[in-house]
């Protein structure tokens, strides 16, 4: 079995701010409201519930599906996702043969405006395709925004201009360890609410919902994702009847605390530091939080 890594010290469930370099990355994604933040949180839930399955219906980039099956914390992951783009990458990875030559097309690419160009402008033909065309567009748009209207790179980082977050060896790696243990992670193209309900009975299955935060008119969602709209008052409903246990995030806002408190589960706040040093919070939302008590060991 794989070491897995420490716990949160044991004041974390109250002021601690998680070093995200201090993270081990797996996602192929530089994605929008990613949650590799949360991965010392996540770690600790699953470690004290040790559930058989993880379903992730709003996977993204799928960092804490990821950090489940490679550090041993559920026996088998499911990735739902509803954009098509952010679909092909997920199946392309986990297909037989098409993972190592995703890896290979990322190696080959020769990164400068022009190639880019001519690697955008042409209709995908196959998934393969479609998947090296998300990558390509995740890793040289402001943010790795991959909604219409995102904006490309011209600084980037350091100076290096729309290179400067292209790491062909990194993406490699990261995309044939992924494949190398797809047998044990699903990936479902499809509506998370409806596979949350279609796994409502099971109690050996745990469930990680991050939905897109697009409570109370928010538009940081809409800006974000192609896929923004959700019945968030439906998802609350149906998180209730889920036998297994969930942890689901939201973003800090009175109206959720609302149905948080209707729903009769719990709340913690958890701080964060964004790219302006300013420390906002996010919220944790579950049946119980009784896990972010004490340690828990490994």
């Amino acid at each position: 079995m794989t070491q897995q890594l420490p716990l949160l010290p044991r004041t974390a469930p109250l002021e601690y701010i998680v070093n995200v370099a201090s993270v081990p990355l797996r996602s192929p994604f530089r994605y929008p409201g990613g949650k590799t933040w949360l991965v010392p949180y996540a770690r600790r839930w699953l470690q004290y519930h040790q559930p058989a399955h993880l379903i992730e219906p709003f996977a993204g980039g799928a960092i804490i599906g990821l950090t489940a099956v490679f550090e041993n914390l559920a026996e088998r992951v499911t990735l739902v996702e509803l954009d098509a783009d952010v679909g092909a990458v997920w199946q392309a990875i986990l297909t037989d043969g098409e993972g190592p030559l995703l890896a290979d097309r990322i190696t080959n690419f020769t990164m400068n405006g022009e190639a880019i160009q001519a690697a955008l402008a042409v209709t995908p033909a196959r998934n393969l395709d479609q998947a090296f065309q998300t990558i390509l567009r995740n890793r040289v748009n402001h943010g790795g925004i991959l909604a219409p209207g995102a904006g490309r790179l011209k600084i980037g980082e350091n100076g290096k201009g729309i290179a400067s977050r292209w790491y062909p060896a990194t993406l490699c790696k990261r995309i044939l360890d992924i494949h190398a243990i797809r047998q044990r992670i699903t990936f479902i193209h499809g509506d998370g609410l409806a596979q949350l309900e279609a796994h409502q009975q099971e109690s050996s299955t745990a469930f990680f919902i991050d939905p897109p935060y697009t409570v109370a008119g928010k538009r940081a969602g809409a800006r974000l994702y192609t896929h923004h709209h959700l019945d968030h008052q439906q998802l609350f409903q149906i998180a209730s009847r889920l036998r297994g246990d969930f942890l689901m995030t939201y973003d800090d806002q009175v109206t959720i605390e609302t149905w948080v408190a209707n729903a009769h589960f719990s709340l913690h706040r958890i701080p964060m530091k964004n790219t302006h040093h300013a420390r906002p919070h996010e919220l944790l939302i579950g049946r119980t939080l009784d896990w972010l008590d004490g340690d828990v060991q490994p």
